[in-house]
């Protein structure tokens, strides 16, 4: 090998070297490159989130709700009258089978708790119709701890609504908002009184529209509406009657039920939607009672369960399907028979049972309904007219009970659901006691008198105006009155009449 050849070697191979080592440096710097990216991504993201110039989106600030709502929500305490628990035997009870007073098995007062939103500047508040059921007296406390008693304006325990008033003006409320604009995954707040902690409020989503959890069950004439709301807001005993709103500050739904196997939240909540409480809300301010069109179907959900039932198969999988048709109903006389397979009211989709009861319940008698259905696979249109529980449409109207006055004491008819839930015939609910005289006696707001027992004999009562004259005709006397509380309780008491 000559100088030129070794020189020439000694130069390629440094430039081979070169070309590797570069190489290296180019593969070790992508890769430091990558790892660095990765920290400064993370990095970069976490100071992105911690910096001071990052504000909350106004779309998602649960702020203005708050502030908007809170004052309107107010804390429902009811009174009402519970057992005390088993005593001795009374032979005077034994014979006539009612508990004597001022003994250990005699009714007290007891309380329950719960929420409720105040719907207008004068007083009208909107409530589960459990949160103040059987109440012989309802109080409301608002946020700045002003106090009130308040009256029943009505109740629907098919929708587990109560409407309720408090005498004052310029009170904070909630506006109404649109239930069929709320989107699944909307954020929503709940406000209410839970554990009685007052004015607490919760955020979360809503999960599901249209939801039937099988709650109001054994309703008379089997007339419960279920199409609930479900939330993950944090919703607790306490919450029952409180407020579901959006972002705006808008009620779109009361806060009703939870789902838990241990009676405290545990991970969905539901609420009544507005399209159904106002109506309600409106109905029993107008009539006193809630006018309810029926579209005179019995239905089940489209499932694989109905076709195993059924023994077919059917031409779709969601739906609601009608497994009967009454006799002289809307759906009757609108053409619609056993096997069709409604999926649309008034424009509106309706997969399921839940949400075609919320449709129809917006209505009233007489309203008309636009219905698509299946028939063997072919989509059909008609118009029903809904009709009442009587067949007919004519609005119902509800009468004030009758109320008399003697001694103080104030009487009132018994009201029609409550003679059905405790079967009796008749009966006079004591309204208030001004007499101390009866309040020695042991006698309660609330208690209802079935008959009276006084020296010319035994008097059943029907109503208020009974009770009323058999109380005049036993001036100066000693009766015993005899009756029942209305979570069922038998009692009776010994007064003397003056």
């Amino acid at each position: 090998m000559n100088k030129k050849q070794f020189f020439l070697g000694i130069i390629l191979a440094s430039l081979i070297g070169g070309i590797v080592a570069l190489a290296g440096a180019s593969y070790l710097s992508k890769q430091n490159s990558a790892s660095n990216f990765t920290e400064k991504q993370e990095s970069s993201l976490v100071n992105y989130l911690n910096a001071e110039k990052f504000t909350v989106p106004d779309g998602i600030n649960f702020v203005a709700a708050a502030e908007m709502v809170t004052p309107a929500v107010v804390h429902v305490k009811s009174t009402v009258t519970v057992s005390q628990g088993q005593r001795g035997a009374d032979p005077f009870e034994e014979f006539f089978g009612f508990r004597m007073p001022d003994r250990g098995g005699a009714p007290r007062e007891g309380r329950s708790s719960g929420s409720g939103v105040i719907i207008s500047e004068d007083g009208y508040i909107v409530t589960n119709n459990h949160v103040i059921e059987n109440a012989t007296r309802i109080d409301i406390s608002l946020e700045d701890n002003s106090r009130y008693s308040a009256r029943v304006i009505g109740t629907d325990p098919t929708t587990d609504l109560a409407l309720l008033k408090i005498e004052a003006e310029g009170l904070p409320f909630v506006k109404f908002g649109n239930s069929d604009q709320v989107l699944v995954g909307q954020w929503v707040l709940a406000v209410g009184n839970p554990f009685d902690l007052t004015s607490t409020v919760t955020a979360g989503i809503i999960s599901a529209k249209a939801r039937n959890i099988g709650i109001l069950r054994d309703m008379e004439n089997n007339l419960q509406i279920e199409s609930f709301l479900q939330t993950d807001a944090v919703v607790n005993p306490g919450n029952s009657g409180g407020a579901l709103v959006n972002l705006a500050g808008e009620l779109i739904g009361i806060n009703t039920a939870i789902a838990s196997r241990t009676g405290t939240f545990n991970g969905y909540a539901f609420a009544i939607p507005t399209s159904i409480v106002k109506k309600v809300m409106d109905d029993l301010l107008e009539f006193g009672t809630v006018q309810r069109g029926l579209l005179g179907v019995q239905i089940r959900d489209v499932s694989p369960e109905l076709e195993e039932y059924l023994g077919e198969k059917l031409d779709v999988a969601r739906g609601v399907y009608i497994v009967d048709v009454n006799e002289g109903s809307g759906g009757e006389e609108a053409g619609l028979k056993k096997g069709d397979i409604i999926i649309g009211v008034d424009g509106a989709e309706t997969f399921n049972v839940a949400k075609l009861q919320e449709m129809v319940a917006r209505k009233r008698p007489g309203d008309k309904v636009d219905v698509r259905y299946l028939r063997k696979g072919k989509e059909q249109n008609t118009t029903a007219m809904l009709k009442n529980i009587s067949g007919d449409t004519k609005i119902v109207r509800k009468e004030a009970p009758k109320r008399f006055n003697f001694a103080g004491v104030v009487f009132e008819d018994v009201k029609a659901d409550v003679k059905n839930r405790l079967k009796i015939q008749g009966g006079a609910a004591i309204i208030s006691i001004d007499n101390d005289s009866w309040k020695k006696s042991g006698a309660k707001v609330g208690f209802i008198i079935t008959s009276v027992i006084g020296s010319d004999g035994r008097f059943r009562i029907s109503n208020a105006e009974d009770m009323s004259m058999v109380l005049s005709d036993n001036q100066g006397e000693e009766v015993v009155v005899l009756g029942v509380y209305p979570n069922g309780q038998e009692y009776y008491f010994e007064v003397k009449i003056e």
